[in-house]
């Protein structure tokens, strides 16, 4: 018997926010693999060159909504602060494990409950002090090993590796790009914004990250198959992303996005032979749980 369309539905945009999921961990791990060895600021560069094609063939077809100046001068934020923080992600990433940078994104929604009782005096409930506190034992658990060298080792480790305190820093503008996102949607549409923003963002990176450092073009064109793979990825995980959050509140989308955090460390360890894998596999599923806790419960 055929499946009526509005049974089919959530199953659409669950599959749709778990293929974003994957293609965000897959797109990391393999710009670490294929170009781990170029400098942060070309690992930026190089997906913002390969996707960029992608997004210039698809913004014609997309519906283009009235825009008001709230829309403009909320992307006139976004793109600035979104280029700091890929490029932070990118240093992150090039210097630490993937198992002990990426899960700490876990913190975003964290430090969306501080600004919201700082600048709003929004008071968490319940479930959101336990998804903070499963963020936080979390955290420990992923440098579990340390330990042996006191209770509080493992927090100290965190702040001796430095791809887990730029993922902090991003987790922190994060934390205020969901707010601007989210009115930049609620003045134009989330197909429409998705790829705009993109866009800009990539021709933002390929035009201004050079001013900062020497970009290797000419080595980085002569990957053509790897730098594809990579802004492939990063064209699936905007096109899954803004077409699940059209159909589901954001919240829910966005906490199923966040198993992200659990495929990178799986990769980590296929990958890139990472170790202590059973202590980071535990610590990024409770950081996940944290997640699932504050964005539906808290």
């Amino acid at each position: 018997m055929a499946m009526r369309f509005d049974e089919a539905e959530p199953v659409l945009w669950f599959t749709l926010a778990l293929a974003t999921a994957l293609s965000v961990a897959t797109g990391d791990a393999l710009t670490k693999k294929f170009f781990g060895r170029f400098s942060a600021l070309e690992m930026a560069v190089v997906a913002s060159l390969f996707n960029l094609p992608f997004v210039l063939i698809t913004i014609p077809f997309i519906p283009v909504p009235e825009l008001d100046r709230v829309f403009w001068w909320t992307v006139c934020i976004l793109v600035p602060l979104d280029a700091f923080a890929l490029y932070l992600y990118m240093r992150a990433i090039k210097a630490s494990p993937l198992s002990l940078s990426i899960p700490f994104l876990s913190f975003t929604p964290v430090f969306m409950i501080f600004t919201g009782f700082l600048i709003l005096e929004e008071v968490p409930n319940i479930f959101g002090v336990v998804g903070i506190g499963c963020v936080v034992i979390g955290s420990y658990i992923l440098n579990a090993a340390e330990a042996r060298h006191g209770y509080l080792a493992p927090f100290q480790a965190i702040f001796k590796e430095q791809g887990s305190v730029l993922m902090l820093i991003v987790s922190l503008i994060y934390s205020l790009l969901a707010v601007l996102g989210k009115k930049a949607i609620q003045h134009s549409s989330p197909l429409f914004f998705g790829f705009f923003f993109l866009g800009a963002l990539d021709l933002v990176t390929l035009v201004f990250f050079p001013l900062f450092g020497k970009i290797r073009w000419g080595a980085l064109l002569r990957m053509p198959n790897k730098g594809i793979c990579v802004g492939l990825l990063l064209y699936v995980h905007v096109l899954c992303h803004v077409l699940a959050i059209s159909m589901i509140k954001a919240v829910y989308m966005i906490s199923v996005k966040r198993t992200s955090v659990l495929f990178s460390v799986v990769y980590g360890w296929l990958l890139f032979k990472e170790s202590e894998i059973s202590n980071r596999i535990l610590g990024a599923f409770l950081m996940f749980l944290g997640v699932v806790c504050i964005s539906l419960l808290g």
